[in-house]
């Protein structure tokens, strides 16, 4: 694959750099005006592809499964792919999940899954949550200072998933530590990797034996056909999906609502704007900026660009949030609109069932700390808050704040 001179002349983009962390909205408007709805860019080595900022295209693209594959054995580009590349854990290949699943294989593997989310208890969920969250907060309200970050919100999704998904609340924090080395991938992420895989076997082998209430158990027992190892690789994805994301989430919504004008003087005035913060996060500050991807099964036209058969194809969910075709006016509050792509679309989609366990960890855990630091305030000027310079996740490095302290709770049952 060789990306042709655009009609300005201009070069592919580096989906790398500080625009990624100091102002995506404004890199994704130069980079439309310059290239377009789809833009040629290249990855980590040089490696091409096509990042989609049209939230038309972006539609076109995720509506043809067919057409634009998650099969990522279509790349054109394995041979020039060395095996120390940085984003192999992110375009993997021959990779048992349903990540890379087609057709109606992948069909049956994600009813599989919805199934067993679907049958969470919605209220043993929030509980659930609460707990975790009150927990947390008891380990930081005396202190009148904390990072939110660091110390509640890259803590408490995976407490929460790890407990629907089956395991015993003993097993969390060390959960907690091998998911959080993963994903920031450095010198401790296989290691974390092999311990989630680790417990994630040693799981299902447990409720093989002794089924529960959980998800692990309503995977296991399912009639589809799917192997243990299949089983586990999903469990494995949907932690990692559903826990960086939301930590993300709540972590990007606490501090819109810190420093937007909009939002700030409501911060304890109800509920409501705590739902509305959230959804323009959605739509603003995606905590999933751009998808690893699809792949064309033939040559094809996509906004106005020539893509080769086995090209890759990357999703640009944030650029096509702020695409000026659908929001005219990006200063507006959005109210309840969702019809942002944050989530994805099409069959690839995160599952309805995931994405509401995941709203509910998320306001779940904004609520409760609210509730419990209601004087919380920022500890930094806006500008000192730095963001983790991925393309891929956004998310804040850290997020100070100060309050009044306050006394922990006690033990929770």
């Amino acid at each position: 694959m060789t990306h042709p001179t655009t009609p300005s002349s201009h070069p592919p983009v580096p989906l790398s750099g500080p625009g990624f962390q100091t102002d995506p909205v404004e890199l994704y408007r130069r980079i439309r005006r310059e290239h377009g709805a789809v833009a040629p860019v290249v990855l980590d080595g040089d490696v091409p592809a096509w990042l989609v900022l049209g939230y038309r295209e972006l539609h076109q693209v995720t509506s043809d499964p067919v057409l634009f594959s998650r099969d990522s054995e279509l790349w054109n580009q394995w041979d020039a792919i060395p095996a120390d590349w940085p984003l192999l854990p992110m375009i993997g290949r021959k990779q048992p999940s349903i990540l890379y699943t087609v057709g109606e294989r992948h069909r049956e593997r994600a009813a599989v899954i919805s199934d067993a989310l679907e049958a969470v208890d919605p209220f043993a969920l929030k509980e659930r949550a609460e707990r975790f969250a009150d927990e947390l907060i008891d380990g930081l309200c005396g202190k009148g200072a904390c990072d939110i970050i660091a110390e509640y919100a890259m803590l408490l999704p995976v407490r929460v998933l790890a407990s629907i998904y089956g395991f015993a609340d003993e097993q969390g924090p060390a959960l907690v530590t091998a998911l959080n080395d993963m994903i920031n991938g450095q010198e401790g992420a296989l290691a974390g990797q092999r311990h989630l895989a680790e417990s994630m076997f040693a799981l299902l082998a447990a409720k093989a034996e002794t089924p529960g209430d959980d998800v692990a158990s309503r995977m296991v027992a399912n009639t589809a056909g799917f192997s243990v190892e299949e089983v586990a690789q999903d469990l494995m994805v949907m932690l990692a999906a559903g826990h960086q994301p939301t930590a993300d989430w709540i972590g990007n919504s606490l501090r819109l609502m810190l420093t937007d004008d909009r939002f700030a003087a409501s911060l304890s005035g109800g509920r409501h704007s705590v739902g509305e913060a959230m959804n323009e996060v959605l739509w603003e500050d995606t905590p999933t900026q751009n998808v690893a991807g699809r792949w064309a099964s033939r040559d094809t036209h996509l906004g106005g660009r020539r893509i080769g058969q086995g090209d890759l194809v990357l999703l640009g969910l944030a650029a096509a949030n702020s695409d000026p075709h659908v929001r005219a006016d990006s200063g507006a509050l959005t109210g309840g609109n969702n019809a942002h792509l944050s989530f994805g679309h099409g069959e690839h989609r995160c599952p309805f069932p995931a994405q509401e366990v995941a709203e509910t960890i998320a306001r779940t855990g904004i609520e409760v700390l609210l509730d419990r630091l209601p004087d919380v305030d920022l500890a930094v000027a806006e500008d000192g808050l730095t963001r983790r310079p991925s393309p891929w996740l956004r998310g804040l490095t850290a997020l100070p704040v100060t309050y009044t302290p306050t006394p922990a709770l006690g033990a929770f049952a």
